[in-house]
């Protein structure tokens, strides 16, 4: 095996951890079980972790619960605190509380009232989830500051429920700002391996899963996902700082729209802010996602481009 290929084994499998972690924060997380999920031995497992993350196992799962808890503080505006706090795996409402405050600065009821103007996770969002369509440098964030309400939508903005079936992905994570950096990336990154990999002209997908506002900005992941068949999990899974994973199927409300990177913007933040609220739905833990199908126009001179915003929604 390859210098190379022994290090993409190795990313993948403690890639694999974080992903554990992310499903599972409201259950006990137990190092001898996050070290069977990456197949490592127990006793060198958090070295190991804690070399990769630049953190302990202990403070990557509190960090983790912490800015779950602040997400869903304000994108489920019905749960009590307590319930949030027991969701991602704190045992009292105290406990929470404390950390909370220890990371954010205020209580949690604090940051739900001062953080109205609407969930993270899409916040700062590039409109160039897809490589043919460049965003412009100071592409707008997509949540409005709180006294900017009632955004318009664009005029041909179509809002749809739908049951979406999973989709199985490969995809390459950056870590980092949400600004036109992501641009570079798609650009230089992520169209040359489509290309060497006969993946281009298939559905890609963009997700931005932190929000700035809650994640250190150098730590925000984005991932740039392109349709694979399952098959082909095994293909790429020897491809260093490629992974694979399934974009969850469920109830999603879908915007279809065609438009520049400033019309997108604008769905983005009519839909979190406007549409959501009076919906009678609110996000769940599923990320948000762009969609832009291989049947997308695009034009250059414009900017102009269809794409499909996926929103994940719950009953209220």
């Amino acid at each position: 095996m390859s210098d190379g290929s022994s290090r993409g084994h190795y990313e993948a499998r403690l890639h694999r951890v974080l992903a554990h972690i992310d499903a599972r924060l409201a259950e006990p997380l137990a190092l001898a079980d996050l070290a069977a999920v990456a197949h490592f031995s127990p006793y060198h497992f958090h070295r190991l972790f804690a070399a990769w993350t630049g953190r302990t196992l202990g403070e990557y799962v509190r960090q983790r619960r912490l800015e779950r808890a602040a997400t869903r503080l304000t994108s489920q505006p019905r749960a009590s605190v307590l319930d949030v706090a027991i969701g991602v795996g704190f045992g009292s409402g105290e406990a929470f509380a404390r950390a909370f405050k220890d990371r954010f600065g205020c209580s949690p009821s604090a940051w739900r009232g001062r953080r109205r103007r609407g969930p993270g996770g899409a916040t700062n969002r590039n409109p160039d989830q897809a490589a043919a369509a460049p965003a412009p440098e100071d592409a707008a964030p997509c949540l409005p500051p709180p006294e900017a309400s009632n955004v318009p939508p664009p005029t041909d903005l179509r809002v749809t429920l739908t049951e979406a079936p999973p989709v199985p992905v490969a995809y390459l994570r950056r870590h980092g700002s949400y600004g036109p950096e992501l641009t570079r990336f798609w650009v230089d990154t992520v169209t040359p391996w489509l290309a060497a990999n006969g993946l281009k002209g298939r559905s890609l997908y963009g997700i931005a899963h932190d929000d700035p506002d809650v994640v250190s900005e150098s730590q925000c992941r984005y991932d740039a996902c392109v349709r694979i068949e399952p098959a082909w999990k095994a293909r790429v899974a020897a491809d260093r700082g490629v992974f694979t994973a399934t974009l969850a199927g469920g109830r999603y409300a879908v915007a279809s729209l065609a438009g520049d990177n400033a019309a997108i913007n604008g769905a983005w933040r009519w839909l979190l802010r406007d549409w959501l609220p009076d919906s009678g739905l609110q996000l769940d833990d599923r990320p948000m996602f762009e969609h832009y199908p291989p049947s997308s126009l695009y034009d250059p001179a414009t900017g102009r481009i269809g794409c499909e915003l996926f929103l994940p929604v719950t009953p209220l």
